[in-house]
């Protein structure tokens, strides 16, 4: 079991869907219903605050159904959804309703929203907050699509004073246009954009380091939490570093592609490696994985941004006409284990990165995140040796496409309980949806 005090044999006790103790393994109350876990690590279930599902608008893309599946089968037992790539784009108080409708009936597992901020919508931002979206999501960057604009300097001016009087976070996407437009003027007009490298030189460091350096003097400002999103370029970890040690309000995730591939690594035309920020070198990523260390990056979300296969333009492999976009949802658990253990980590810290820091961004901390008396039951039960070759065929979320196909991981996930009661095991699921939708401040709705 891996308890909120470290790494231990017990005994979980689950009353009305929460903990209510946590035992020495032999305390078990004579008949009531026991799960013998054996000897598989017993995890709280995964917490992912950085999901794409796409739902209304784009459900052909994803959807809730499809994805709080695949969900359960990765042991991710809650989601935090984020505000695009859904039509409409979660940005005011009627779009939010129309997310929460389409929800009914779809949830696997625990969901919960962040709210967008995007130029012209300040006005609605405190009242997306009152009716329960957990923070807000910014570009600094075009986003892709066009409901969800890019945010301008002014724009988080706006947004930053109200978001320290509530208390939320700013989520950002740290990459501005400046210099990924320079990039753009020294591209040739020949190239046929089949090379990674070439993806790679058009969306340079210099893009991410400049937004984080902006985000950062911002979040100073106006003592307001900023959290980067997906965190790709190493160069501005001492910097993130400074900031810790001066107590500015800001955390950090980076996700599974980041520190499972390196661009070396990636053929001509393998657009499902597209992504943005991109996939950097292999020096990067252990830089990545040693921010992870010593507490610099606190969480890994997915940024699972799955579409139709079609969109990656996996016939023509050219990235630059390619979505950019890695779907990961049901993988994330092994995919950071595999690359995680072989650096010398053990579960424990993967309870950190998945499951308590993500609880704690989103504000859930007193109920998910970590085994403890008073939370609720979400558990994922999974072998830490067992190995598999990644078929996509066995996926659960709707479109197959990802860089992880035929890619041999660690960690088999055999069963993952949803506040109690067990949503997934062994390939098969519960007869209907458990999951609720989660509002900021209400717990569960």
């Amino acid at each position: 079991m891996i308890t909120a005090e470290g790494e231990r044999s017990a005994a979980i006790h689950i009353r009305e869907r929460v903990i209510a103790k946590v035992t020495s393994f032999d305390n078990v109350v004579d008949g009531g219903p026991v799960y013998e876990a054996g000897d598989r690590v017993v995890m709280p279930g995964v917490v992912d605050t950085h999901v794409h599902i796409n739902e209304p608008g784009r459900t052909e893309w994803e959807g809730f159904s499809t994805a709080t599946r695949a969900a359960a089968a990765g042991g991710i037992t809650t989601l935090i959804e984020m505000p695009l790539n859904s039509i409409p784009a979660t940005t005011s108080v009627g779009a939010f309703q129309e997310k929460l409708e389409a929800t009914q009936g779809k949830l696997w597992v625990d969901t919960g929203f962040w709210g967008g901020v995007v130029p012209g919508n300040s006005a609605e931002l405190r009242s997306l907050w009152e009716v329960g979206c957990f923070g807000f999501k910014c570009f600094l960057v075009e986003s892709g699509v066009p409901e969800f604009a890019r945010a301008s300097e002014s724009d988080l001016r706006l947004a930053l004073p109200e978001f320290a009087e509530m208390g939320v976070p700013l989520l950002a996407h740290a990459e501005v246009p400046g210099p990924i437009d320079e990039a753009a003027k020294r591209r040739s007009a020949s190239d046929s954009g089949k090379s990674h490298q070439t993806l790679l030189e058009s969306r340079p460091r210099a893009a991410e380091n400049e937004a984080i350096d902006l985000l950062l003097r911002l979040g100073a400002e106006y003592d307001a939490h900023i959290h980067i999103v997906h965190l790709s370029s190493s160069d501005v970890i001492s910097a993130i570093q400074r900031a810790k040690k001066e107590r500015a309000k800001v955390s950090v995730e980076t996700c599974p592609h980041y520190l499972t591939f390196a661009s070396e690594e990636i053929s001509d035309g393998a657009t499902q490696f597209k992504c943005a920020p991109p996939i950097r070198e292999r020096a990067n990523r252990e830089c990545l994985w040693a921010a992870l260390s010593d507490g610099t990056i606190d969480m890994i979300a997915t940024d699972h941004s799955p579409c139709p296969p079609e969109m990656k333009r996996l016939d023509s492999g050219d990235f630059f006409a390619a979505w950019g976009g890695i779907a990961s949802l049901q993988l994330s658990l092994p995919a950071v284990w595999t690359e995680a253990r072989a650096r010398g980590f053990s579960p424990v810290h993967l309870a950190q990165w998945l499951c308590e820091g993500p609880a704690r961004l989103a504000g859930l901390a007193k109920k998910k995140g970590v085994i403890a008396v008073g939370h609720d039951a979400d558990l994922v039960i999974w072998n830490p040796d067992a190995a598999f070759r990644v078929d996509p065929a066995q996926l659960y979320h709707r479109h197959k496409v990802t860089p992880y196909s035929g890619r041999e991981l660690l960690g088999i996930v055999e069963a993952t309980f949803l506040r109690g009661r067990k949503i997934f095991e062994r390939g098969a699921f519960c007869p209907a949806p458990e999951g609720r939708v989660l509002l900021r401040g209400q717990g569960q709705a």
